[in-house]
């Protein structure tokens, strides 16, 4: 411990936070912080604070609420929806908020120059219209079951015209000029975000029992990829809060008497590797099942997460909206014998060195992963399980600054991914459609009749057949064997025992989400 102290206190400085400053340690970092550029959770862990979205989700991850708009009507027909926006609601710089911000931010979010990775989750908009100063009308061509839902998410934060156009290519790099209980003073890369309150600031969702300001002064948002300094961090009292403790730390941090630990188990989110099926080893359907058989979840999630986390077989959570019970049965589950008989029957044969090879080809996929101790432990463990079956998985790790961007590349061949939702057609949306290659559908699932089942789902208009659609869009990605689940984690977050307990918010695992919540204890 006193090793562990030392390295927290070189690493994170010696200075505890000022009063009414908190600093927040986190493992990665965003590429940016541009709301229609990045899928990155660090980054909507910033974009909550210092903007808003039209319409809130509450905690409970069900209702939505006001945001921006104080009210909103939708046609019988599912394709027309009008918003009556607040009108006291200014950017940081001072400036009101108006209409004419939200057409533009759409706009801005479905262009597709701006090449924005998410731009499906506006719906299929046909227009976006300011009627008046506060008024909008946002017309879409069809019906979308999910839009209120999606435009909860910081891909819908209202942005700032000018702001966007003075900054260029720098916009969510240098600066950001927004709406939220924080603006934003500093952004150093892979080191950390520095946010301050907007003292104007008012407008929060009805569900916060403190709608603005924020009671916090300033917020750091520190960059910790070691997980002991993290812990540590959290024990000394240099960080008030954190959702990235280690679970080999829980017990210890339970125990601390400044410290508490709170749980929700409402998050939906699932971590996984996925195959890009139209690379040389892992086109082979047979390839992916086996490396599904190879790998033992159950014993992961014990072993290197001290039974937190569920271990997954299914890519959404078999307790989200519209997953089908019926699935359950013909999941892949850890069986290394059946693995190794499908690669031998497949023609996959052992070479000296024990590692398969096919007309010449060697089984070493390479994996793409971020960088940090979580998902080095987690690639190097399935690394080691598909050595047993004569796979030799390569694994490279990228700082996330950098490893957004190599993602969204034809380089690799499996690669490590984590993702939070609160449906199964909205993971599915996400990553299965073909529009969405070459990502988020990171694996070049170019399928009609995928496509074709999840339009019916998003614009379906009862509930039945929303939950048909998807339970066939499921069993068609599971059956192909597209990815492999490993785990299944709950939101778990480690604060001061000096600040009021925290409600975790799940919506994009942003976890503290405005942050006008967090208050030193009185």
């Amino acid at each position: 411990m006193k090793i562990l102290l030392a390295t927290g206190a070189m690493l994170l400085g010696a200075g505890l936070a000022q009063a009414q400053e908190i600093t927040i340690v986190r493992e990665v970092d965003s590429n940016n912080y541009d709301p229609h550029k990045t899928t990155s959770r660090a980054a909507s862990e910033v974009l909550f604070m210092i903007g808003d979205t039209l319409v809130s989700l509450a905690p409970d991850m069900l209702t939505v609420e006001p945001g921006l708009a104080e009210s909103w009507e939708v046609s019988e027909d599912g394709t027309l929806y009008t918003f009556k926006l607040r009108e006291d609601v200014q950017f940081c710089d001072g400036k009101p908020m108006t209409a004419e911000d939200v057409v533009y931010s759409v706009e801005r979010w479905i262009d597709p120059d701006t090449s924005s990775p998410v731009a499906w989750r506006a719906g299929d908009v046909e227009s976006v219209t300011a009627t008046d100063d506060y008024t909008v009308e946002y017309k879409l061509s069809a019906p979308f079951s999910e839009l209120l839902y999606q435009l909860t998410q910081s891909f819908g934060t209202i942005v700032d015209q000018a702001n966007v156009e003075a900054l260029g290519d720098d916009f969510g790099v240098t600066g950001f000029n927004g709406t939220g209980p924080f603006c934003w003073v500093e952004w150093t890369p892979r080191d950390k975000m520095i946010i301050e309150r907007h003292d104007a600031y008012t407008w929060g969702a009805p569900f916060h029992d403190n709608q603005g300001p924020a009671s916090m002064e300033r917020i750091t948002w520190q960059i910790v990829p070691e997980e002991n300094t993290r812990t540590v961090a959290v024990l000394t009292g240099q960080s008030e809060i954190s959702q990235y403790v280690p679970y080999i730390a829980l017990e210890q941090l339970k125990g601390a008497p400044n410290v508490e630990v709170v749980q929700s188990d409402l998050a939906f989110w699932t971590y996984f590797m996925g195959f890009k099926i139209d690379k040389e080893t892992v086109s082979d359907p047979a390839v992916r099942r086996a490396i599904n058989l190879a790998v033992n979840q159950e014993a992961m999630a014990e072993d290197l997460f001290f039974g937190v986390v569920q271990p997954a077989y299914s890519y959404v959570s078999q307790e989200a909206l519209d997953w089908d019970a019926s699935l359950d049965d013909t999941l892949l589950k850890f069986d290394p014998e059946e693995a190794n008989r499908i690669l031998d029957e497949a023609g996959w044969a052992r070479g000296d060195d024990g590692v398969r090879a096919k007309d010449g080809v060697r089984l070493a996929p390479t994996a793409y992963v971020f960088a940090g101790s979580g998902w080095a432990k987690l690639s190097e463990a399935v690394q080691a399980y598909l050595r047993e079956i004569g796979v030799d998985m390569q694994i490279q790790a990228f700082d996330a600054t950098v490893a957004w961007g190599k993602l969204a590349t034809q380089e690799f061949d499996m690669f490590g991914m984590s993702y939070p939702y609160v449906s199964s057609g909205d993971a599915l949306n996400l990553y299965f459609r073909s529009e969405n290659m070459p990502t988020p559908n990171r694996m070049n699932w170019n399928d009609a009749r995928t496509d074709e089942l999840l339009l019916a789902g998003a614009t379906a208009i009862t509930d039945e057949t929303r939950a048909d659609s998807y339970a066939q869009v499921l069993k068609i990605v599971h059956d192909a064997a597209l990815w492999l689940p490993l785990y299944h984690e709950p939101m778990v977050i480690a604060q001061s025992t000096e600040l009021e307990t925290v409600t975790p918010h799940n919506i994009y695992g942003a976890g503290l989400y405005k942050g006008l919540d967090l208050k030193f204890a009185e």
